[in-house]
């Protein structure tokens, strides 16, 4: 089975109407294991509160948002063991650290890091990390 890491511009996709939601619901009917490192939790709910703050989701919304997250099919993986690839990651491709987090599981776990961050995609890739790097829109070539 193939592995695929979701970060959270594609996991809130899961539970608001964005631009490539339809095509991240999919990937809950894929035949692949979901995975995530422990961040995608605070990152989920920083998206959440941004969302509040700006008042596009209710606060009982965003809070029902947050607790149904937490059921989603995903094996999720602590950060400490990838900080070492991820540093390597951030530091050699001038990316965040939070970012290469997910692409160190991808690598760690030979899967694929699927994105809805068109930012973090176009700056890798096109590089050697590239094979471990799916655009949203993709993933029904994974």
């Amino acid at each position: 089975m193939k592995t695929m890491i979701v970060d959270a511009s594609v996991a809130i996709k899961w539970f608001v109407p964005e631009i490539h939601a339809i095509t991240a619901l999919r990937l809950l009917d894929m035949p692949v294991r979901l995975m995530a490192p422990d961040l995608i939790f605070a990152e989920t709910g920083n998206i959440l509160w941004k969302k509040w703050r700006r008042k596009e989701l209710s606060l009982p919304d965003a809070a029902a948002i947050l607790e149904d997250f937490k059921q989603m099919p995903l094996d999720i993986a602590e950060c400490e063991p990838l900080v070492e690839i991820a540093w390597q990651i951030a530091t050699g491709y001038d990316r965040t650290f939070y970012d290469s987090l997910y692409l160190a599981l991808a690598k760690s776990e030979n899967g694929k890091m699927v994105t809805a961050d068109r930012a973090f995609y176009n700056a890798l890739h096109k590089e050697a990390l590239g094979k471990s790097l799916l655009w949203i829109e993709d993933i029904s070539k994974p």
